[in-house]
């Protein structure tokens, strides 16, 4: 095969793309230097890599399920792709949000832009089949991950299971809603902003957004490398740590991951109250703008039930967290921008590559660009402006203040094991298609106040039930110290079984 070459006109239009021009006379220069230098690509075209292995055994890829047995919209497909039937995840059935490759497994991220066929597993994807896992169905999202609500996948609105007006949230609501289908055990999310959190608070799951690099996110479609975070999500804290359990770990092939310490976390769930445990109650969680009243009085009285099983209980405050979405916001827009302006998987770093979900990214964006959601468009559109005008110095500069947040909340767990806030401000919200663009947009991320300034620290936090209010889940997060996952799941599962909170 031989590698396409650009004509005159490509030329000039990329001279213009990066500020200079083809002068006269240049032209038959630049052609003879494009000659020689592309037939290196013409060699690397012919050159074949190495393929990962693929577990044998059953290996259907599915197709979506009619409406009619479609549980709240959360599946996008049914498939069944058989673990080795022996190990911790023995018997579970596993749901996989629609950005993790599964091979042979169609990946669409919830959008009408990608259409992906891959070829391999991820490394969660096989260490859940190497324990006997099965994965049985990919679940709905929010159309490229750009929504906390749940509304905006192409397959339709992931609908909440305790009252189907409202909606299951996002990004990875299909991940939540489906733990109730009675046909999926454990799944898992993938989170930038909240987007395991958020809808494990609206549903009333447990949902664990890892330290930053415990779980390997290669083969998964992501953000930035900096904040990408993946994980499990199931109806009780034990299945979640069974489930770290068997993802967790550095894989040789993430850059995200450097030294990764790992701990039993299933052996973790040992305690029998709260003796002492610190707690601290960040107030600057509580009283959020567009929160409601009942969601900080449900989550203060879980504080108090978890006093009552021997936690101690500070108030703390950091003025960090409220400013917090200034460095969310300055790293998000720009370095999800050069994401997608790179084909889905940047440049500059040593690990496992993807070409061929690259090359399914990038054609998809060039020929259904005008099929990208609001939320997306606003966000390159924003990126893009920004990297224009200022030339990634806003980038920078948010990137650089993540560490003093960061120290900010390490200070607080200094003294304290964890931190304690609402999930969200508020309940699920109401699905209402008549939205305008601009009311969809801002309903999609008005509720990350207290999950979006985790990911850019890092810290494990663990969203757990505490209670409903009105019929519908309230969820409270526990944020810990970097690589102490375990004790957020162990202070979480005293709670669960103390209070029997199970939402039906």
């Amino acid at each position: 095969m031989t590698v396409r070459r650009p004509d005159p006109a490509q030329l000039h239009k990329l001279a213009s793309q990066n500020h200079f021009s083809i002068g006269n006379g240049e032209l038959a220069s630049y052609q003879a230097l494009f000659e020689r230098v592309m037939t290196n690509y013409d060699l690397l075209d012919l050159m074949t890599l190495s393929a990962p292995a693929v577990r044998a055994g059953r290996r259907e890829s599915g197709s979506r399920p009619d409406a009619a047995t479609n549980f709240c919209n959360a599946i996008v497909r049914r498939c069944q792709v058989e673990g080795s039937g022996i190990g911790l995840l023995a018997g579970r059935r596993i749901g996989l949000k629609d950005s993790i490759c599964v091979a042979g497994v169609p990946l669409t991220c919830g959008s009408n832009v990608i259409e992906h066929v891959p070829s391999a597993d991820a490394t969660i994807v096989s260490r859940i089949l190497d324990e006997g896992g099965d994965v049985v169905a990919i679940l709905n999202m929010d159309n490229l991950a750009f929504s906390g609500a749940g509304d905006t996948s192409v397959y339709g609105p992931t609908r909440n299971p305790h009252d189907d007006t409202r909606l299951a949230g996002g990004s990875s609501g299909g991940s939540a809603a489906a733990l109730f289908s009675g046909e999926i055990d454990l799944t898992i999310g993938c989170d930038q902003a909240g987007s395991i959190r958020i809808p494990a608070s609206w549903c009333g799951v447990v949902g664990l957004k890892p330290t930053f690099s415990l779980v390997p996110y290669s083969g998964i479609l992501g953000y930035d490398l900096s904040f990408d975070h993946v994980g499990p999500m199931a109806r009780n804290v034990s299945d979640v740590a069974r489930l770290l359990e068997v993802i967790a770990g550095a894989d040789g092939l993430d850059p995200r991951q450097r030294s990764v310490p790992r701990h039993s976390y299933m052996k973790a769930l040992c305690r029998s109250d709260l003796k002492g445990v610190r707690i601290g109650v960040l107030r600057d969680g509580f009283g959020t703008d567009g929160g409601e009243a009942d969601v900080d009085d449900t989550v203060r009285a879980a504080i108090d039930k978890m006093a009552e099983l021997g936690a101690t209980v500070n108030e703390v405050q950091c003025a960090a967290h409220t400013t917090a979405g200034a460095i969310v916001w300055g790293a998000f827009a720009e370095g999800v921008t050069a994401t997608f302006h790179s084909s889905g998987q940047g440049h500059h770093w040593s690990g496992r590559y993807d070409p061929d979900l690259a090359l399914s990214f990038g054609s998809g964006m060039q020929l259904r660009g005008e099929a990208l959601p609001l939320q997306a468009k606003f966000n390159l559109l924003l990126g893009t402006y920004m990297r224009e005008n200022y030339h990634g110095s806003f980038y920078g500069k948010a990137q650089n203040l993540r560490a003093d947040l960061r120290s900010a909340y390490d200070a607080l767990l200094v003294d304290n094991d964890l931190l304690i806030t609402p999930t969200t401000p508020m309940k699920a919200h109401r699905h209402d298609p008549s939205l305008n663009a601009e009311s969809l947009v801002v309903a999609g991320w008005n509720m990350v106040a207290n999950t979006a300034p985790f990911n850019m620290t890092g810290h494990p936090s663990l969203s757990v039930p505490c209670g409903t209010s009105n019929g519908l889940p309230v969820g409270m997060t526990l944020t810990g110290r970097h690589f102490d996952d375990a004790t957020l799941l162990s202070v979480a599962h005293v709670f669960e079984q103390a209070v029997s909170h199970s939402i039906e």
